[in-house]
């Protein structure tokens, strides 16, 4: 019912991407003020471990799974990436790249099952949405009904929402993707 102070990480990092539960998290790659990170750590609920280093050192990246079984895609290194990488919870693999280098873009689903969707590319706003299905990243058909960066993702590849983001100006649209294509919802923040 309330937040808590936790243990610090044993980096510090901006621009990271993570996922995971509250006791058993996973925060990776991130920008550390001079350089771009390739570090990987998990969170226990109590204490962070660091663990295996990323194969790209990359900041404003997305990822999605759990601590043991993430895909870790896209984000910026000297300009956008389409990198694709996961982890088994102690190694990262380099996997299938991205169709599209991109970055600050909105996630959802796991590790055999994610979306990537929105992004920056790189100075153009966009809506297209990617499709991963443990082996390969398809386009889909299916674009955002609002082009924007920094949006955020929830759900899984087949019940996915994507919520807020900036077009500029900011936004607080809702979307619901179904699998198939993007709905915008009646609600918005």
């Amino acid at each position: 019912a309330a937040w808590a102070t936790g243990n610090n990480m044993n980096t510090t990092l901006d621009a990271l991407g993570g996922d995971g539960t509250q006791t058993a998290g996973l925060a990776f790659g991130g920008y550390n003020g001079t350089a771009n990170s390739v570090v990987t750590e998990k969170y226990n609920g109590t204490n962070w471990t660091t663990t295996g280093n990323m194969n790209t050192a990359r900041r404003t990246l997305e990822g999605v799974g759990t601590q043991t079984a993430t895909i870790a895609f896209g984000g910026y290194i000297a300009a956008n990436s389409a990198a694709s990488e996961s982890f088994d919870g102690s190694t990262w693999t380099n996997t299938p790249s991205l169709n599209t280098a991109i970055r600050v873009m909105g996630a959802a689903g796991t590790q055999t099952a994610a979306l990537s969707f929105g992004g920056d590319d790189p100075s153009v706003t966009t809506g297209q949405t990617e499709e991963w299905n443990g082996a390969s990243w398809s386009i889909s058909p299916a674009s955002l009904n609002t082009a924007r960066f920094e949006v955020t993702g929830t759900g899984l590849q087949t019940a996915a929402l994507a919520v807020g983001g900036e077009v500029p100006p900011f936004t607080g649209a809702t979307e619901e993707y179904d699998g198939t294509s993007w709905a915008t919802s009646p609600v918005s923040l």
